[in-house]
């Protein structure tokens, strides 16, 4: 049984040149899905991205207060170079 949840929308008024809209509406003939529905996938996929870029930075931020003792990051590449695979 599938259930389908409606989602309040919020219309936005958003100027895009012709040329990006009729490569828009190509993509989204070819996938078969409407241009709406295309831009809502690409804005969550601005927003996915922005909150990877966000958790990169708040790790390199960790590392920076935190750095890695030499001697342990030395281990693991000597551990790692025995254990790779012979291709």
């Amino acid at each position: 049984m599938v259930y389908h949840m409606a989602m309040s929308r919020r219309e936005v008024l958003v100027q895009l040149d012709d040329e990006l809209v009729g490569r828009l509406d190509q993509i989204a003939k070819a996938l078969g899905t409407s241009r709406s529905e295309l831009l809502r996938r690409g804005a969550r996929a601005v927003i996915e991205a922005d909150s990877l870029r966000t958790a990169d930075e708040e790790l390199v931020a960790a590392y920076r207060r935190h750095p890695l003792d030499p001697e342990l990051v030395q281990s693991a590449a000597r551990l790692a170079s025995l254990t790779i695979p012979e291709w």
